[in-house]
Parts: structure tokens; C-alpha cells; sequence
């Protein structure tokens, strides 16, 4: 594969990132994490609208199932060390602007979720650490916290503690199992763990753990075909390792570990591209390399290819635009927003 790249605005300190629908249409949302504005980008990367000016701090935006031009987001989440003040808000497209309303205060919340199952759209929030006393202090674990959506999300959700306890809870990835019910894959010093709604109204959520290795983030994706998904893993917090996990029947076992260091490990994604399953992984310090990563069946070993040099992706995600695959990317250390338009050679 081959990727061209489109830098479509400069975004200080550029970091969540996600899909969204307006007037029937895909677009693109990208937000800063220090103060600063959201945005809205037709898939050419043209600015459609702003969302909000200020205050920024965002980690995470997710759009509302079922409803267009309609998100929740983080808001206030400046850094570790600056996140007493976070929370969580919908932002809504009303006549000609943009709305947001606070729909839970949550201190130190990073990752969250909305996950739909039968009708239901369970809220998944995800929170760093619980607390500090000083500058990097880790002596309080994160949290998960639930609730349920109602009918309008921009009113108060509620929320309730499921977990709690977790070292470095950063990671989180959205998946559906084989009946197509959503759950979430959550990462932390902990190891790496299955999160999902409850099978019915009222009842409880599940929490299943997959693997006991320190993880800052991971994919679940079947990348050698074999019909079982592996784990591709990040570690540990804000880690340096690269390592892909299959699953035998006496449990997780690694099958491969990228050979060198790669400092402040970060952005993360995957999926099919052109058929191969492909994870891309972008770092923040020294080299700052975005890869991608698949199996090679007639060599019968995982590969990676160099996707950018020097960007500093601090988030990705992969979607379609003119027929072909590409990828979006935050590039926090160069301020870039960017496109990657990715060819078959």
C-alpha cells in the first residue's frame, strides 16, 4: 500500500477525532486538547462550521446513534495533571449553530463510549485516575462509570461506578461480537478487558479479561485470517512496545514484538483495508512514525509499513472517502490535521 497525505488545517496541539453525519452527508470532527475549537470537515477537508471556540481540552467525541449532527464529547481534559474540571457535554447542530450543553460534570474522564444494544444507548466512561494530591500522582485509579442515554442526550445523565481501581485507564476501542452487539475494550495497567452492556434493561454489565499485560491501548482484529482475532498492544502506559497476541486454548501467547523502541506510543487504529487487515500506530517522541501493520500469509510473519515521518500522531481513524480508504489523523506535535489517501501499489 501507498499513502498520499493532505495536511487540511493547522490545529494547535490537534488531538480527539470522529465521524459524523450533517444533512445526510459523512463528515469529519476534530477538536485540540488545549484551549481551543472543534470542528466540522466535509471528507475533501474543506471547514464546514465550528462547533465551539472554547474552552477545549478534548479527549473524546462520539456521535449519538440515531441522530444526525448530534455528539457528546469531553470537554476540560487539559492534561493528567489538569483535569479536575472535566466533563462531558452534547453539542448539537440547532438552525444555523451549534448548542452545547453540559450533560455530566466528570472529573479526570479520557475515553468514553456510547454503546447501543436493543434499543437501549448505554453511556461507558472511562476516567484516567480518581484524584490527586501533587504532579503526577498515579495513587488514585480510574474508574468506569454507566448509565443510559435518554431519549434527548442533552439532558443530566447519570452515572454510576462499574469499575474501579484501574492504573493508567487510557485505552478504549468500540467492537460488536457475532451477533452484532457492542462492547468496549478497555486497557490499562491492569491488563486488557471486555466491557459490555447489559443483555437486558436494568441488568448488569459484564467485564471480562482477555489480558494480563500492562496496556496503554489495543486493537481486536483478526489479522492473520485465521478466524480468531488477535490482540495488537501499546505498553505500557504511554509505552514504547509494540507487541500482536493470538489466542491458543491455554490463553494469549505473542507472536510477534516490533524490534525497536518507540517512544510515547499513542495513536491507534484498525481495520480492513482493501481487504488486509491493517492496524495503524503513530508515536509522539523521537522518530515519530505512523505504521501499519498486517500479516503477510505467503511469508507467514507480520509487516509493517511507513506511513508518515515525523508527525506525531496523537490520534487515527480509518474511513472511506472517493471510493477508496483513508485515514485521519491528529498530528499534535506538528499541529497538523491530515488526510491520508491510501492506494493499492
Amino acid at each position: 500500500m501507498k499513502a498520499t497525505k493532505k495536511v487540511i488545517a493547522q490545529l494547535e496541539k490537534c488531538y480527539a477525532l470522529s465521524p459524523l453525519t450533517t444533512d445526510g452527508q459523512p463528515r469529519l470532527l476534530a477538536a485540540t486538547e488545549k484551549r481551543g475549537p472543534g470542528c466540522v470537515y466535509a471528507l475533501d477537508g474543506t471547514r464546514l462550521s465550528q462547533v465551539w471556540d472554547e474552552p477545549g481540552g478534548i479527549m473524546t467525541m462520539v456521535p449519538v446513534p440515531g441522530k444526525e449532527a448530534c455528539f457528546l464529547a469531553t470537554h476540560e481534559f487539559f492534561s493528567p495533571n489538569d483535569a479536575a474540571s472535566a466533563r462531558l457535554v452534547c453539542a448539537r447542530l440547532e438552525g444555523s449553530g451549534w448548542q452545547v450543553t453540559t450533560v455530566a460534570p466528570l472529573p479526570w474522564v479520557h475515553r468514553f463510549d456510547i454503546l447501543p444494544r436493543d434499543g437501549v444507548n448505554y453511556a461507558l466512561a472511562c476516567t484516567l485516575k480518581s484524584g490527586q494530591e501533587y504532579k503526577d500522582d498515579w495513587r488514585f485509579g480510574g474508574k468506569l462509570l454507566t448509565g443510559v442515554l435518554s431519549d434527548d442526550p442533552a439532558r443530566p445523565l447519570e452515572l454510576t461506578v462499574f469499575k474501579d481501581g484501574l492504573g493508567h485507564n487510557h485505552g478504549y476501542t468500540r467492537y460488536y461480537d457475532d451477533r452484532g452487539r457492542s462492547w468496549g475494550l478497555v486497557c490499562c495497567d491492569e491488563g486488557v478487558f471486555q466491557a459490555a452492556p447489559p443483555e437486558a434493561p436494568g441488568g448488569d454489565w459484564t467485564w471480562n479479561q482477555l489480558l494480563d499485560e500492562p496496556c496503554s491501548d489495543g486493537v481486536y482484529l483478526d489479522l492473520d485470517l485465521d478466524g480468531q482475532p488477535e490482540l495488537l498492544t501499546l505498553s505500557p502506559f504511554h509505552g514504547d512496545t509494540i507487541a500482536i497476541w493470538h489466542q491458543d486454548p491455554e490463553g494469549w501467547r505473542q507472536v510477534y514484538r516490533y524490534p525497536e523502541k518507540l517512544p510515547f506510543l499513542h495513536a491507534i487504529c484498525g481495520g480492513p483495508v482493501y481487504g488486509r487487515p491493517t492496524v495503524y500506530v503513530g508515536h509522539r517522541e523521537g522518530e515519530r512514525l505512523f505504521l501499519g501493520f498486517f500479516y503477510d500469509p505467503a511469508a507467514k510473519e507480520y509487516r509493517f509499513e511507513v506511513v508518515d515521518r515525523g508527525a506525531g500522531p496523537a490520534n487515527c481513524m480509518l474511513f472511506a472517502r472517493d471510493g477508496h480508504p483513508a485515514l485521519l489523523a491528529t498530528n499534535r506535535e506538528t499541529d497538523e490535521l491530515a488526510i491520508y489517501d491510501i492506494f493499492e501499489d
